[in-house]
């Protein structure tokens, strides 16, 4: 169980961490215009005329109130005269409303295509860079952490492309055009509302501040819980069998708890400022009506930016009105905007995370050598094919322009091999070794002593750090990854099995394999018995890594998917450590005919299993401390005996 004591800041949450990551932003924008070149400019249009139609009500009002005050300065009482200077602005309105209702229905059907499209790509990216990921960073990172990305990461990049950025187009632009009719109509009355903003904004940038630490604090404790449940629902057997539920329940009360903590600071900090700000705009709004009163009454001369056009004259009714509703517009926009700060925050915490998922160095392969199908005549002359022959050749091109084919035979051998997962902590030590083709090869030791980490490094899962492994005489650094693991067959002590039928389970090994050759991996697993009486046979669903068979029935269905890609070279990890003796003296009988022709490596604790291996290595702490057959190792009455006769058993 993990030690959950100690409170430690969420990696990148650091305290003076608050404002809006600028950079990340900037990446979202960018990555959004580049996945919709022309829909996201198009769904921008609309939202900026939207924004402006709705700013420019002022306008219109502001000449309709000087019409009727100038009626009735002058004593004019017709309504056919003053309709006629007064219904062409409000057509013309009304017009402008229903282009603007166009517009936005564009924008709103723009911006679903365009924000479910972008997550489609955005989870496609993700998925696609972590397949290419190496096997360290699932080693070492939460599988519920990773998974967090595409749940909880993703729906904050949801709201922030679907509503947080769209708002604050929106807002931003009402703001300027806003600002821009009060400069052309009222510099004083202008310089009022600024006023009253400006403490909006120091409110907003105070309690604004904490909510966003909060909130980007919070994004990383979602993920923490994440991880955690997993890993629990993952290991809820191991949890029962030792009692550990309190002490269970007790991690996760803690790490709940201090999620909770976190998201109530975050929202008690935001639901405080939108309350806050929109008072300070009521007060706002009193405190411009009042002083467009005195200005009035005053007799105040109004400057203004239409006045150097008109020349300067005195602030009047008509004028003083529309600028009440403007004051009401302006605050609410800066309401909302301030309101989307934090939204956007938390959603650019999330999309750092993601972007950290997808800036991940991807598996290095600097690998030229590849693996092809070839045709060897009794003369051992190869020729690349194209056809499926059965027979494989490492095609080799050299820096000269030419090309050299070279059987693929299984030959495996390791020069004074060093290994470390971390630096200074070496885990192999100077190990040397062969397996010629057709040879079986078995590793013993006990836990920790290096045997799976040697199989790892056949496969290149991680590069060692000196020596060399060659491949039929090749440096496996020079072949291709994928053409490299494709020439193995691996059977793991864990066994992963996929939702699907047990045929499709089969067939993983071999995409293209027919369901005869299926079945017949299956009977050389000594598998096919216990499938076919099953109740759908072959096509049975598995489900929840095929928790509805027996752990020994999972690990058959695995040898069987080994069996089905027929590589020469094959590596068992404890392959039969889940098979109970009766199950596994059938399994064996079909492991040796698997086996038969084919380079192995086996790891086993069972010394039964390994006894007719060619050689055996006895691994201590990273080293070889003996190596031979069975009966020589018996002979020299070491470690292997001691094993093999009961006198020290493995840990």
């Amino acid at each position: 169980m993990r030690n959950t004591s100690a409170k430690k800041m969420p990696e990148g949450m650091e305290r003076g961490k608050r404002k809006i990551n600028w950079k990340v932003l900037s990446r979202v924008i960018k990555l959004l215009f580049s996945s919709y070149p022309r829909l996201m400019p198009l769904a921008v249009v609309c939202i900026m005329f939207s924004a402006a139609v709705s700013a420019i009500p002022a306008i219109f009002v502001q000449k309709v109130l000087a019409v009727v005050t100038e009626c009735l300065d002058t004593g004019v009482t017709d309504w056919a005269e003053v309709s006629g200077r007064i219904l062409p602005m409000v057509c013309i309105l009304a017009g402008l409303y229903l282009i603007s209702i166009l517009f936005t229905t564009i924008q709103t059907q723009l911006m679903a295509y365009i924000t479910q499209g972008f997550l489609c790509k955005m989870r496609r990216k993700m998925f696609d860079g972590m397949q290419s990921l190496p096997i360290r960073y699932f080693d070492t990172h939460k599988h519920g952490d990773i998974m967090s990305h595409y749940t909880n990461d993703i729906d904050t990049l949801r709201q922030l492309v679907s509503q947080s950025l769209p708002t604050l187009l929106q807002s931003s632009i009402i703001v300027v055009t806003v600002l821009g009719i009060m400069l052309w109509y009222s510099l004083w009355m202008t310089l009022v509302v600024l006023c009253g903003v400006l403490l909006m904004v120091i409110v907003s940038g105070k309690i604004g501040g904490g909510s966003a630490k909060y909130f980007m604090r919070l994004q990383a404790h979602i993920g923490k819980i994440e991880g955690y449940i997993q890993e629990m629902m993952s290991g809820q057997k191991v949890v029962k069998v030792f009692s550990h539920e309190d002490k269970v329940k007790e991690e996760f009360h803690e790490i709940n708890d201090e999620l909770f903590r976190t998201s109530y600071r975050a929202n008690a900090y935001a639901n405080m400022l939108g309350p806050l700000i929109m008072n300070i705009g009521n007060i706002l709004y009193v405190i411009v009506a009042a002083a467009g009163g005195l200005f009035i009454l005053t007799g105040i001369q109004n400057y203004s930016v239409s006045a150097l056009f008109s020349g300067i004259g005195m602030l009047t009714i008509d004028i003083a009105i529309p600028f009440l509703n403007m004051t009401k517009q302006f605050t609410g926009n800066v309401n909302q905007f301030s309101q989307q700060i934090n939204s956007i925050v938390m959603a650019l915490a999330g999309a750092d995370r993601i972007f950290k998922l997808m800036d991940q160095e991807p598996e290095a392969d600097d690998g030229y050598v590849t693996l092809v199908n070839a045709r060897i005549d009794g003369e051992g002359n190869v020729t690349e094919t194209a056809e499926h022959t059965g027979q494989w050749a490492w095609k080799h091109p050299h820096g000269d322009g030419t090309l050299t084919y070279t059987p693929l035979r299984g030959d495996v051998r390791m020069e004074h091999m060093d290994f470390a997962y971390e630096e200074g902590k070496t885990v192999l030590h100077d190990v040397t070794l062969y397996a010629e083709p057709g040879q079986k090869v078995a590793f013993v030791g006990a836990t920790g002593a290096g045997k799976t980490t040697i199989t790892n490094l056949i496969n290149r899962f991680y590069d060692i750090a000196d020596g060399k492994i060659r491949y039929d005489g090749i440096n496996i650094n020079k072949i291709k990854k994928a053409d490299l693991r494709r020439s193995l067959g691996i059977v793991l002590q864990d066994t992963n099995l996929f939702t699907g039928t047990v045929m499709d389970n089969i067939r993983y090994g071999k995409l293209d394999a027919t369901d005869e050759e299926c079945i017949a991996a299956a009977k050389l697993a000594g598998a096919h018995d216990f499938i076919t009486r099953l109740p759908g046979g072959y096509q049975s669903e598995l489900t929840n890594n095929g928790a509805n068979l027996s752990q020994g029935q999972r690990q058959l269905i695995a040898i069987a998917r080994a069996a089905v890609a027929d590589p020469p070279v094959m590596i068992l990890d404890e392959a039969t450590s889940s098979i109970d003796t009766r199950t596994e003296a059938i399994v064996q009988a079909g492991m040796d005919r698997l086996m038969k022709g084919r380079t192995v490596f086996v790891i086993a604790h069972r010394l039964s299993t390994i006894m007719n291996s060619d050689v055996i290595m006895v691994l201590d702490h990273g080293r070889i401390i003996e190596r031979g057959d069975h009966q020589k190792l018996i002979d020299e009455k070491g470690t292997y005996y001691q094993l093999y006769t009961g006198a020290f058993e493995l840990e």
